[in-house]
């Protein structure tokens, strides 16, 4: 999924940008939106809804006939974003969300610019925009990828008519190992090159007899204990041919895809490769 955040202050135009990409990108897939309400509240106490949510439920979904909406506790951006990726949108607009990393398209002037994070355009507020180029700015971003969204591309696909199983591996951060916590894992990767590396791995893969569909995602940056690293999905036709792939997989991943990794522990910091010889 393709995230992108329209940043400005109160009437930039930072809705009519949105709602423009929205129109633009719905004709190259699934759009979803983020709106951040800060001082709103979705579900106000005199609704049936915010009067459920107030006795003290964990989560309250409204249904309409033409709409579903989730309300729940503890929000953040990272899990509306992932709910996004988890329903099979191709593409996520953020309205707002200045703080964050995602890539940015500011609207207008703003203070202490130099502060804001991964900005890629910067447009004048409510201004005549080119929203065929914006959008492919949009389709350049990187991919915001979730396991439950590796499984939903893997079902849409046609081959998934022959399978029997789609088996998935999820790589976490290890909080404790052989004596040692740790507090983070840090992974780089050079960008191209480790895409196309897991691309051929899948192809290849995907020349077994059996074997449908196979996709794999490796995160980069800091990651934290218990948080995921590594997804693995792949669609067979039986099961032992599914096993099989899967394990191989994780191994090819492993030795062929450029990768490294420091460990930030209590004892220290140390490149993990660095270690090994």
């Amino acid at each position: 999924m393709k995230v992108i955040s329209v940043v400005g202050y109160k009437k930039t135009g930072k809705t009519t940008l949105v709602t423009q990409l929205v129109k633009k990108l719905s004709g190259r897939g699934k759009v979803g939106t983020v709106k951040q309400m800060c001082h709103h509240r979705f579900n106000p106490e005199n609704t049936d809804t915010g009067k459920h949510f107030d006795a003290g439920a964990e989560a309250v979904a409204a249904i309409t006939e033409s709409e579903l909406v989730l309300v729940k506790r503890n929000p953040s951006l990272t899990e509306s974003l992932n709910a996004l990726a988890d329903s099979g949108m191709d593409f996520a607009i953020v309205e707002g969300a200045k703080t964050s990393s995602l890539p940015k398209i500011i609207l207008g002037e703003l203070d202490n610019i130099d502060e804001v994070k991964n900005v890629v355009a910067k447009l004048p507020a409510r201004g005549d925009w080119d929203i065929d180029t914006l959008a492919e700015l949009v389709i350049q971003q990187e991919n915001w990828v979730t396991l439950n969204l590796l499984i939903e591309q893997v079902k849409q696909d046609t081959r998934i008519k022959q399978a029997g199983g789609i088996g998935t591996f999820t790589g976490i951060v290890r909080q404790f190992s052989e004596g040692l916590e740790t507090k983070a894992l840090h992974f780089e990767k050079y960008e191209k090159i480790a895409e196309e590396a897991m691309q051929k791995i899948c192809k290849d893969l995907m020349q077994r007899k059996g074997v449908l569909d196979v996709r794999m995602h490796h995160r980069t940056g800091t990651i934290r204990p218990g948080e995921d690293i590594v997804y693995i999905v792949v669609a067979a036709a039986h099961r032992q041919e599914l096993f099989t792939a899967l394990t191989d997989a994780l191994e090819m991943l492993k030795s062929e895809v450029p990768v490294w990794k420091k460990e930030l522990t209590l004892e220290g910091d140390f490149w993990v490769h660095d270690v090994e010889k």
